[in-house]
């Protein structure tokens, strides 16, 4: 045996095997890949949590009086200590008409659990008035008008959705939002989180 034999046997290092350095690059992009990914969602979920929300628009919100339909002044402060769902709506905003029903019932429902429940109506006074008359709703509503908007816009609602959802804990903290219609699941859900 030659001495470049010996050497090739007694090496520690293996010859390259074809095609290992091609297997070697799939695995390292596919880990780059995944940490991307993993990276992006994060991000993504960081961005859509409530605590995204300025501290200041929360204690802002709790400053809040608004006029009631029925006449009188509801200040929000004299919400606080319970759970709160509110819910920015509108008479000219179908799939808000189409969910009032819905949290009525769940207000209903739950009302004995210390949950309360506001809407915030971003409508015209006479429009919100005209629509209670015809569907009387068990939980207090505040007429928030146009000005709602921003109010909401303050809280999280970037894209100015209506219907718009937000859930307090009894400490005056907002825990979750949502905009577009809610769903049943979501008020069991919501109700999970703060009883």
């Amino acid at each position: 045996m030659s001495e470049d034999e010996i050497l090739k046997k007694s090496s520690p290092l293996s010859p390259p095997v074809p095609g290992a350095q091609s297997g070697r690059r799939h695995w390292l992009l596919a880990g780059v890949g995944m940490a991307a990914g993993l990276g992006g969602a994060l991000f993504a979920w960081q961005k859509f949590q409530p605590k995204g929300v300025m501290n200041e628009a929360v204690q802002n919100f709790w400053a809040q009086e608004f006029e009631k339909p029925e006449g009188g002044t509801l200040s929000l402060q004299s919400m606080r200590g319970k759970p709160l769902l509110v819910n920015f709506w509108a008479t000219w905003c179908p799939p808000c008409i189409e969910e009032l029903p819905l949290i009525d019932a769940f207000y209903v429902a739950n009302q004995s659990k210390s949950l309360q429940v506001l809407g915030l109506a971003v409508d015209q006074p006479s429009m919100v008035r005209r629509y209670l008359g015809q569907k009387p709703l068990n939980f207090p509503i505040g007429l928030a008008g146009f000005n709602g908007t921003s109010l909401g816009q303050s809280l999280g609602n970037q894209q100015n959705v209506l219907p718009y959802s937000l859930l307090f804990d009894a400490n005056g903290m907002l825990l979750k939002q949502k905009a577009g219609k809610l769903e049943q699941s979501d008020l069991d859900a919501w109700l999970r989180s703060v009883i």
